[in-house]
């Protein structure tokens, strides 16, 4: 594996762990609540535009990942698109730049 690829798998690892810390930090203060949680990310307009930056890049890795496994035909890079709806852009995009990278046999 290149150092590239290794650092993309790092960054996927620590992106889908470090922020699952802060949300299950949150659920056992709060209850395991997703509209509360929705409430909490708009609790003011830092928050909320914070919410629809991160919304708005999800939507344009999501149409790029569509995009390229529609030419490429590399279907297992399609994971990267619950990755980041589930967990965020910050598992989905490093996530998904491990997979295109893989070398092309």
């Amino acid at each position: 594996m290149s150092p590239l690829r290794a650092l993309y798998l790092g960054l996927a690892i620590w992106g889908s762990i470090h922020p699952m810390f802060y949300f299950i930090r949150w659920f056992n203060e709060n209850g395991y609540s997703l509209s509360a949680m929705v409430d909490a990310w708009h609790v003011n307009d830092a928050t909320s535009g914070l919410v629809w930056d991160l919304t708005v890049a999800a939507v344009a890795l999501t149409v790029w990942i569509i995009a390229e496994v529609a030419t490429r035909r590399n279907w297992l890079a399609l994971v990267a698109i619950p990755a980041t709806f589930c967990i965020g852009v910050s598992c989905g995009l490093p996530l998904y730049l491990f997979l295109r990278s893989r070398p092309v046999t």
